[in-house]
């Protein structure tokens, strides 16, 4: 029997990642939708820890089909003896949030209160090479900054848990394939063919000419991406630094007294950091112009930012969330 591509790829990671272990033999459970990507990563979860493998499954009660994926991937972890757990969430989202970001922080949340409550030390989730390319694009296309076109990183926290990605290196067509020659059934979300869905368009129109032009171009898109990430990195570095000595809150004068690249840099850490809102590059300019002409003592400083407002108290920066 072929080896299934996703062990090396999951062994690989979890030599990279030693200190995010609990223990040698420390079970990760895999984030299970039924779905090809996942079906094959909890299968080499399986291999990699034969009889321990968890499934996690998140029904988002967002489709019809959503109760037949959920007793599809119950079966198939009974039929091989694989413990299995659940959680149905409620994924409406809020004005100005897009029904695709208030899925995603249910279903983060969701799989972390499993993981917690079966002690494991992470969840591991199944996007892969073709995922991490397609992230890079939609960040090009929005305009994002490194942040953003650092794409998924291979390992995160939230909410107290660690999630990895070991399978970033992996392509769509490779795992497809190795299930399609063991014949092992996956499920099908018809919600993936949803054109209406940029990431869609962008999976059905745009990736298919450019991989025909360039045909390495998953692995030099997901080079560029760990560029970026490590960009972001020291990134983060200066301005938590800029920001201890700017102080909290920041004061206006050290601030001031910043090059305007180290400015915006800071401004937007503290904000994001401490405030947990991200400004818009619109009002991050306005707030720093309010800074340059803030050169009397009366000068008032007033920027609506996210739900609050930047303001100015004496002689610092403070954030005002609105009530």
């Amino acid at each position: 029997m072929t080896a299934n591509p996703c062990l090396p790829a999951l062994q690989q990671w979890l030599r990279a990642h030693p200190g995010l272990q609990q223990g040698d033999q420390a079970t990760w459970a895999v984030a299970f939708s039924g779905g090809a990507d996942s079906t094959a990563l909890l299968l080499a979860a399986a291999d990699h820890w034969p009889g321990r493998a968890l499934a996690l499954h998140v029904h988002h009660g967002l489709q019809p089909a959503a109760d037949s994926f959920l007793a599809q991937a119950r079966a198939f972890c009974a039929a091989r003896g694989m413990a299995f757990d659940s959680r149905l969430v409620q994924a409406g989202h809020l004005p100005g949030q897009s029904p695709e970001d208030a899925a995603r922080q249910a279903r983060y949340r969701a799989l972390a209160d499993m993981a917690q409550a079966h002690g494991v030390p992470g969840v591991l989730l199944a996007q892969h090479a073709d995922d991490q390319l397609e992230t890079v694009l939609l960040a090009l296309s929005r305009g994002a900054g490194l942040p953003g076109l650092a794409a998924m990183p291979a390992s995160m926290c939230r909410h107290g848990v660690v999630f990895g990605r070991p399978l970033l290196e992996v392509t769509a067509h490779v795992l497809r394939h190795w299930l399609q020659a063991q014949g092992i059934p996956w499920v099908e979300d018809p919600s993936n063919q949803d054109q209406r869905y940029t990431r869609n368009r962008l999976r059905a129109q745009v990736v298919p000419p450019l991989l025909a032009a360039f045909p390495a171009m998953r692995q030099t898109v997901a080079r560029a991406a760990r560029h970026a990430a490590q960009a972001q990195a020291l990134l983060t570095e200066v301005a938590a630094q800029d920001l201890q000595c700017c102080g909290q809150p920041p004061r206006i004068a050290s601030l001031q007294a910043l090059s305007p690249a180290r400015q915006a840099n800071v401004l937007r850490h503290w904000l994001r950091q401490v405030h947990g809102v991200g400004p818009s590059e619109a009002q991050l300019q306005a707030l720093q112009r309010q800074l340059v002409a803030c050169t009397t003592r009366g000068h008032r400083i007033e920027l609506r930012v996210a739900h609050g407002q930047v303001s100015r108290a004496a002689e610092r920066l403070v954030y005002t969330p609105s009530l």
